[in-house]
C-alpha cells in the first residue's frame, strides 16, 4: 500500500463507521442536544459533512482564504434525514476521494496549507489526517450523545 493508499482507505473506514454511528440515531432524536450550547444529532451530522467539502476547498486553494471565494451549496440547505444530506454530499464526496488520489507522495509532504487565520500552517499530508480526526471526534461525541440519550449504540469496531 502507498500513501494515497492508507489515506483512502482511512477515509473510507471513517465515514464507514461514521454512518453506522449516524443511521442509528433515532429520526425523533435528531435534534436532541445535550445543552443549549452544543450541536443537535444533526447539525453535528451535517457539521462533518460541510466541513469535508469546505477542507476541500481549502486543500485545493491551499488556505482558509478559499472560504471566502467559494459558494457553498450547503447554506441554503437545511438539514432534513441522514439519508437525504448523504445523498447530496456523494458528489462532494467522490470529488474530495479523486483529489486525495491524484495526490503524490511529494505533495503531501511539500505542499502547505496555510491556515494561519486559526493557528497553524501545515503540510497538505498533516491536513488529510486532521480532516479524519476532525470527523472521528464528531462520531466520538455522537457516541456519548446516545450514550445520555439512552440510546442503543452501533458497534464501531467491527
Amino acid at each position: 500500500m502507498n500513501e494515497n493508499d492508507l489515506l483512502l482507505l482511512n477515509f473510507e473506514e471513517v465515514r464507514r463507521r461514521s454512518i453506522k454511528v449516524w443511521k442509528a440515531i433515532p429520526k425523533e432524536m435528531l435534534n436532541w442536544k445535550p445543552d443549549d450550547k452544543a450541536f443537535t444529532c444533526g447539525e453535528m451530522i451535517r457539521h462533518v459533512i460541510e466541513g469535508e467539502f469546505l477542507y476541500h476547498q481549502i486543500l485545493i486553494q491551499r488556505g482558509s482564504a478559499a472560504l471566502s471565494t467559494i459558494p457553498n451549496p450547503y447554506e441554503t440547505k437545511e438539514f432534513s434525514t441522514v439519508e437525504e444530506d448523504l445523498a447530496f454530499a456523494k458528489p462532494y464526496r467522490e470529488e474530495f476521494l479523486r483529489f486525495v488520489r491524484g495526490l503524490s507522495k511529494r505533495d503531501l509532504e511539500s505542499v502547505r496549507i496555510d491556515r494561519s487565520d486559526v493557528g497553524y500552517v501545515r503540510t497538505l499530508g498533516d491536513m488529510l489526517l486532521r480532516i479524519a480526526y476532525h470527523e472521528s471526534v464528531h462520531t466520538g461525541q455522537l457516541l456519548d450523545y446516545m450514550r445520555t440519550m439512552g440510546v442503543e449504540r452501533p458497534n464501531i469496531w467491527d
